[in-house]
């Protein structure tokens, strides 16, 4: 597993390089209740215990957005740091559910780059992007893709 340097823009990234993000976040009932609310989102499974006590997850689940999100901002300090913009999420996948406690990581792989059409002044590099809880189960995985810096535009 590498890092990156304070310096990653679209030069330093590698095909192949994966990134182990280590902040990670433990996701709050506060959390999941404030945010679930501010988008609208009022799903049963993410506001009644006592409906979700006899589902299969046998307890509330946190929103899915929520934790993309989340992984996609522990991610962002090495994969995003430089970003012009990000381009788009694709290919979103939530593997397994996460709970209030569950606390959250990221890790991120590099899976292509290439010269922007637009932009000489940076470049595209697509990552997948993988969230893990405490038990290094996999909950989520998506493909981001970012136009990044070229440091001789932007030193």
């Amino acid at each position: 597993m590498g890092r990156t340097s304070d310096n990653n823009y679209y030069e330093d990234f590698e095909v192949g390089a994966v990134y182990d993000h280590p902040r990670g976040k433990t996701m709050t009932e506060m959390d999941n209740v404030l945010l679930t609310n501010l988008v609208l989102n009022t799903a049963q499974g993410h506001f009644n215990e006592d409906r979700m006590q006899d589902s299969e997850f046998g307890e509330r689940i946190v929103y899915g957005g929520i934790n993309l999100s989340l992984v996609c901002g522990l991610a962002s300090e090495h994969i995003s740091e430089n970003a012009i913009t990000i381009l788009g999420l694709d290919d979103v996948r939530f593997v397994t559910p996460v709970f209030h406690g569950d606390t959250l990581y990221a890790e991120s792989e590099v899976l292509d780059k290439r010269e922007s059409d637009e932009r000489p002044d940076g470049g595209v590099v697509t990552f997948r992007v993988r969230g893990y809880n405490q038990d290094q189960e996999d909950v989520l995985e998506a493909t981001k893709k970012v136009l990044v810096k070229k440091a001789e535009y932007h030193d």
